[in-house]
């Protein structure tokens, strides 16, 4: 498999890490270079740890993930998004401060929340023809450059949106966990009900 290919794969795990840093981003105090590394850093090494678990685990496990990964996903980005956006919207027109920078309790569970494909990927990745260590390295780095590029984005978006970037931002999880979701049920039959 060229490294195109593997570039690609990386560019397309890394999608719902970029779309939640953006949350990240506009829900801070403008965050700075060292916050958009910190939570780049997160995300890039939940997304390089979930393949190798995936990879690690083999063909034996292969249908208890799939089975259940999307609804662990949604569940997660629901909690998450969900408790983002109703803060910001219950805290509306308060002059309550932005924190300066996320939890790691907050970080790790949307880490997670975003890396579960990954870990189905990472299943798959020992019967491609495809350099294994290169292709994880790069899910890692691709993913932590998109994070670090989703805060810096969102605190620009931030000022302009004010809260409503944080009620966006936590929207925009929920989204991606139904979109997940989506994706592994109705999607998975041409959107149409199997039956």
């Amino acid at each position: 498999m060229p490294i195109t290919t593997s570039f690609a794969l990386a560019f397309s795990l890394s999608m719902d890490a970029f779309a939640a840093s953006l949350g990240k981003g506009a829900s801070l105090n403008r965050p700075g270079v060292r916050e958009a590394a910190r939570v780049g850093a997160y995300f890039g090494l939940f997304e390089l740890a979930a393949p190798i678990l995936g990879w690690g685990l083999g063909l034996s496990f292969a249908h208890y993930i799939e089975a259940y990964d999307h609804w662990i996903a949604f569940g997660l980005l629901l909690v998450v998004g969900g408790r983002m956006a109703w803060l910001a919207w219950k805290n509306d027109g308060e002059d309550k401060p932005k924190a300066d920078r996320h939890s790691p309790l907050a970080l790790a569970m949307t880490a997670i929340a975003t890396s579960i494909d990954a870990t189905a990927v990472g299943i798959t990745l020992g019967y491609m023809n495809v350099d294994v260590p290169t292709t994880i390295a790069l899910i890692g780095l691709v993913t932590f450059t998109m994070a670090f590029g989703g805060v810096m984005l969102g605190r620009a978006a931030g000022p302009v949106l004010g809260r409503w970037a944080e009620v966006l931002g936590g929207l925009g999880l929920i989204a991606i966990g139904a979109k997940v979701l989506y994706d592994h049920t109705l999607g998975g039959f041409g959107g149409q009900l199997p039956g």
